[in-house]
């Protein structure tokens, strides 16, 4: 039997030299990223961001949520997967990021293809929901606030359409979901989620050992969505 094989610093460099296509400007954006407080740690990997590229195009996707924008690095990485008619909403609390960002998708020339939303995300997807109704999203990805991720899971489901796909970051928390003396609110909504997916049958589901987990579920094509996992 295999197992999953550790995942070392060289290993990751020979991961990266063998891959990873990262062009300038994502390079530019990542380094600027992690120059600022908890950079590193809340931007997403150069391989990820190639990988949500890679699932965009191949589901053909055209409309993209992203709740938790950051610097757009992944929104960014997914922008550039679209078709030119395609779009891309990401929405943040706050401005002071998306800030950042815009100055990189101008250069990439992918400005047009995203809308950025500020405000309480929940909220966001409440309007999402009752401008554009239910469906009409193609890829969705999470990667916010982890005390919400229940919630935006449930508003997220009802945007995308069957057959869809949404990608749920950092399930692993670090590691956090394993340490018996981590019971703090982010940890625990972690655990809460992955447990609540593992017995969701209005999805398909694969939990990633990529980055800090990505867990990956597809919006089944019945009709009748069951209930929530809230």
């Amino acid at each position: 039997m295999a197992y999953q094989t550790p995942l070392s610093q060289e290993l990751l460099a020979y991961l990266r030299a063998s891959s990873l296509r990262e062009d300038a400007i994502l390079r530019e954006l990542r380094t600027e990223t992690a120059n600022y407080p908890m950079g590193q740690a809340m931007q997403v990997m150069a391989e990820e961001g190639q990988f949500l590229s890679f699932l965009v195009k191949l589901i053909n996707a055209r409309i993209v949520l992203e709740i938790g924008t950051f610097t757009g690095y992944s929104a960014l990485s997914m922008a550039k997967a679209l078709p030119p008619d395609g779009r891309l909403i990401t929405c943040d609390i706050t401005r002071r990021w998306s800030a950042i960002a815009e100055r990189y998708w101008q250069r990439a020339g992918v400005a047009d293809r995203i809308e950025a939303r500020i405000g309480d995300a929940a909220q966001t997807l409440t309007n999402l929901f009752e401008e554009q109704g239910q469906g009409f999203v193609d890829f969705a990805f999470i990667d916010a606030d982890k005390v919400n991720y229940r919630t935006y899971y449930e508003q997220t489901l009802q945007l995308v359409r069957p057959g869809g796909l949404i990608a749920i970051d950092n399930t692993f928390y670090f590691g956090r979901v394993v340490d018996r003396e981590d019971n703090s609110p982010d940890t625990n909504e972690i655990r809460l989620l992955n447990s609540g997916l593992l017995t969701d049958d209005r999805v398909d589901l694969s939990m990633v050992p990529m980055a800090d987990g990505i867990t990956l579920v597809r919006k089944r094509d019945e009709l009748d969505l069951g209930p929530s996992i809230a």
